[in-house]
């Protein structure tokens, strides 16, 4: 796998405590919705016992014009080198590798369920659906405390008009604590929640990624309501 030289070339909040940056897309660059890379820091002005390197979902769709990477900003030594560097600054990508990635069977539907910045690979996989107009029935639920909390939450929802096979269903679980109003859901994502929006619960494949007690409750939920588990596909998202 070869390892590129990329170069930050815009940064942006995106929700609260998170940041995206974007960064150009080198000549023979490819990769599948889903997948992820590392990307090392060159000569940072800090470090730490983590090291400089840190793996990150692509969040951009292949068809876009450049590589995006989401990720809260907890204070740690590369989290603070990323927040502050300034554009131009040079980075080494090593990657793509994973397979968190859309099944080919057009005929089973695909149900997202994700939490906080796990929404990163989803995003990726959605839009790219959109753009190549894939017959795959989407369902992504994506759970969060508040709508200010909500990674590409209005861009999402506009995706439905865009996809007539995709379906958005977010749920906040303390609106109490918010400023914004939200008409969607309200609470943890269950399996009563699902069941309003899907027909059979037994008939998709599932694609579960945010922290790892999310991860596992989903993964619970969905085996106790009769899916089979060569039909769940997993990625947490710790240490963000």
């Amino acid at each position: 796998m070869p390892v590129y030289t990329v170069k930050l070339i815009k940064k942006e909040d995106i929700a609260s405590g998170t940041m995206a940056f974007y960064f150009n897309k080198p000549q023979g660059f490819m990769f599948k919705p889903g997948q992820y890379a590392d990307l090392t820091l060159i000569d940072p002005a800090e470090t730490d016992a983590e090291g400089n390197t840190r793996t990150f979902s692509l969040a951009n769709a292949p068809f876009e014009d450049a590589l995006m990477f989401a990720t809260r900003m907890r204070d740690s030594a590369f989290k603070r080198v990323l927040k502050h560097m300034p554009l131009g600054t040079e980075l080494t990508l090593d990657g793509p590798y994973g397979s968190f990635t859309l099944h080919n069977n057009a005929r089973i539907p695909a149900v997202f369920l994700t939490g906080g910045i796990g929404l990163t690979p989803a995003r990726s996989i959605v839009l790219q659906a959109a753009h190549d107009q894939l017959p795959h029935k989407i369902f992504l639920f994506d759970a969060n405390n508040r709508p200010e909390d909500a990674v590409f939450l209005d861009e999402l929802v506009q995706l439905q008009s865009r996809n007539p096979n995709y379906t958005f269903v977010g749920t906040m679980a303390q609106m109490e604590k918010s400023e914004r109003t939200w008409e969607g859901e309200t609470g943890f994502i269950n399996q009563a929640m699902l069941s309003k929006y899907i027909d059979d619960l037994t008939q998709p494949i599932y694609y579960i990624t945010g922290p790892r007690g999310m991860v596992h409750a989903m993964l619970e939920m969905l085996l106790q309501a009769g899916v089979d588990a060569d039909n769940i596909r997993t990625e947490e998202f710790s240490g963000y």
